[in-house]
Order: structure tokens, then C-alpha cells, then sequence
């Protein structure tokens, strides 16, 4: 069985893998459609698949369009819907305006809010943390300093108060800056829907943090995933960034019902991180980095090569496939990289 197995994975030598890669994705590519999907049976999760998703995966993008998470959790909070929706909070980014009422009180020149201690503790956070987060957040993350805060706990209430008390409009700037505020969860991730599959609770997310979500208590590390193939090999290693291309490019192909051998997808994945960081199949990227002038050239951009070359007295050694080709010599793949020696045999001088 196991020989078997190997036996089908070998290649004949010489054989062009590239190129069949590059056939075996790009003709089904031309079948893809172009939709965005409803994850996980609700509206508000979208997620781009098809075409689009796999020119975002070749492209190398640094944020894809629809970024998204899939968040296991561990036994404890797995599978107990109230335990899960408790870390969907820790997660979801949650604005101040949601736990309370705000006012604009133009005669003290102020912003008042008042907030509402049932809904603080249904989301299991304190007046003190709110307190705390939110004059914080807006001078280290909405960079807005020049106000002070006066909290009063048995009325659950704090007032925001700009130091400049004669100008309507840094009141008003003030106001914006206290509303939209997070005071919950992580900056990033927009919305979190639960959903119970197979027995367990998980997090589907709009928006993607590994890093920051990884330390949330009762996340399971292991298992938890995103769509964002740069942040995955920022916060895991460029290995687990390839492992994201094969998976995220197969997942988006089989989605459409196009089945490509996974050797194919396995090839352009080590390509695109074979020097360690994710890098695009582009002028961008792997193509603009060829060592031959006349395969940059072939590429995008033709004249600039041959003039940034010539500058830069290049030498083209000729070793590549696109380059023979354009000079009429036969390429060093199939029959033009077999080498015959004779044997002498009782050859006599």
C-alpha cells in the first residue's frame, strides 16, 4: 500500500511541473464565478470566495477583502452556549455607546454618559474596567488628549470634559471620539456570530486578530483559524503560512467544485514562501525578482527591464525555460535536459 502510494507520487525526470501547475489551476480558474458567500448561514458574515478569493491568495494581499476567523474553544466553553457567548464578548469589539446612554450637555460644556449596569453585567464587564478603557483608549488609540474625566460610580456615570471649554468643536469632536470609543474586546473584529456545529459552540468573526485572540481565556489556539495568510505567517511562521495558502487555495477550488491535485497547490505555495516570507506571483514578487533579464522581461514592464539591466551591465546566464525560448535554444526540461554519454566498450585504439 505504501509503496503503492509512493509509486503514483513520483514524476518522470525532466518533467515540467511548472508549467503543468500553472495550466492545472489557471484553466479551471477560468470557470470561477465571481460571489460573495453568506458564512455560516447568516447575513452578517461574508466571505469572498471564488476568483476574487483566489486572486487575493496568489496576489499575496495583506488584508483580503472579507477577513474572517474561525474560533474553536476549548472543552470548558465548547460546549456550553452561555460560556461561548461569554468569550464571543471578549472578542467582539463593543463601542461605549452600547452600554449606555450619551449626552451632550452644552451649558457645562461636557459629555455625559450614563451606563446601564444590567447590560455591563450581562456582558460581564466592570463600571471600573469601563471606566478605565475608555479615557485610555481614546488618547492612545483615537489619539485625542486634551480632555479630563470625572467618574462617579454609585450613579454608574462619567463625564468626559474638554480642556478647552470655549470651543463647540472640540466638544463636538469629543463627542464622536466617546461614542465609537472600544471599551470591550478587540479593536479589529467587528461582529462575532456563535454557532453550534457538531455538538460545539464556534465563533465565526468579521475581522481577523490572531495574535490578540490567541490570548483570550478559553480560545483554543490549536485549532482556531484565519482567512489572512500574512498575518498567519507574521504570528506563526512562514510554514504555517504556507499550510494557509494550500488550504485557503484548495478550499476556495473545491468550493466551486473544481478538483486540482493537491501537488499542484503545494508547488506555488513553496514558491511564494521559499524565501520566508509570503511573497505574490507577480512583477511584485516571485516574477520580478527572476534572475534572468529576459524572463522579467517576458513578465510586465519589458522596456523598463532591459533598460535597468543595461544599466546595470546584467548578464543573462540562459538557464531558465522563457528565456531559451526567446532566443530559439531548447529548454533544459523533457528531451532537452538529457545528456548522452557513450560507453566504450572494447573500444580499440
Amino acid at each position: 500500500m505504501i509503496f503503492s502510494e509512493y509509486e503514483k507520487s513520483r514524476i518522470e525526470p525532466c518533467e515540467a511541473v511548472g508549467i503543468v501547475a500553472a495550466q492545472s489551476i489557471g484553466e479551471p480558474g477560468t470557470q470561477m464565478t465571481m460571489r460573495t458567500f453568506h458564512y455560516a448561514g447568516v447575513a452578517e458574515i461574508n466571505v469572498t470566495l471564488g476568483l476574487p478569493r483566489l486572486i487575493e491568495i496568489m496576489d499575496a494581499r495583506r488584508e483580503p477583502s472579507t477577513p474572517t476567523m474561525a474560533v474553536y474553544l476549548q472543552d470548558d466553553w465548547a460546549f456550553n452556549r452561555d460560556r461561548a457567548r461569554e468569550v464571543s464578548w471578549q472578542i467582539e469589539a463593543a463601542p461605549l455607546h452600547e452600554f449606555g446612554d450619551i449626552t451632550i450637555d452644552m451649558e457645562k460644556m461636557q459629555i455625559l454618559v450614563l451606563l446601564n449596569k444590567s447590560v455591563c453585567d450581562r456582558r460581564k464587564i466592570g463600571l471600573e474596567e469601563i471606566f478605565e478603557a475608555a479615557p485610555k483608549k481614546i488618547r492612545e488609540k483615537r489619539h485625542f488628549r486634551d480632555f479630563d474625566t470625572e467618574e462617579d460610580v454609585k450613579k454608574a456615570s462619567i463625564a468626559f470634559i474638554p480642556k478647552n471649554r470655549e470651543s463647540y468643536q472640540n466638544l463636538f469632536q469629543l463627542a464622536e471620539h466617546v461614542r465609537n470609543v472600544i471599551v470591550q474586546g478587540i479593536d479589529d473584529i467587528e461582529r462575532v456570530v456563535v454557532r453550534k456545529e457538531g455538538g460545539e459552540y464556534i465563533l465565526y468573526t468579521e475581522g481577523s486578530n490572531l495574535r490578540d485572540v490567541f490570548e483570550v481565556e478559553g480560545v483554543d489556539t490549536s485549532r482556531t483559524r484565519s482567512n489572512n495568510i500574512s498575518e498567519i505567517a507574521d504570528v506563526l511562521g512562514i510554514e504555517a503560512g504556507r499550510n494557509a495558502i494550500i488550504q485557503e487555495a484548495l478550499s476556495t477550488l473545491n468550493e466551486q467544485g473544481i478538483g486540482v491535485d493537491v501537488r499542484h497547490i503545494m508547488l506555488v505555495a513553496d514558491m511564494m514562501c521559499m524565501d520566508g516570507e509570503v511573497k505574490q506571483i507577480g512583477r511584485h514578487g516571485i516574477a520580478g525578482e527572476k534572475e534572468s533579464v529576459l524572463s522579467r522581461a517576458a513578465f510586465e514592464v519589458t522596456v523598463n527591464h532591459l533598460l535597468d539591466a543595461a544599466i546595470a551591465n546584467e548578464v543573462d546566464e540562459l538557464n531558465g525555460v522563457t528565456e531559451n525560448v526567446i532566443v530559439g535554444q531548447p529548454i533544459q526540461l523533457g528531451t532537452g535536459d538529457v545528456k548522452l554519454i557513450a560507453k566504450p566498450v572494447n573500444l580499440k585504439i
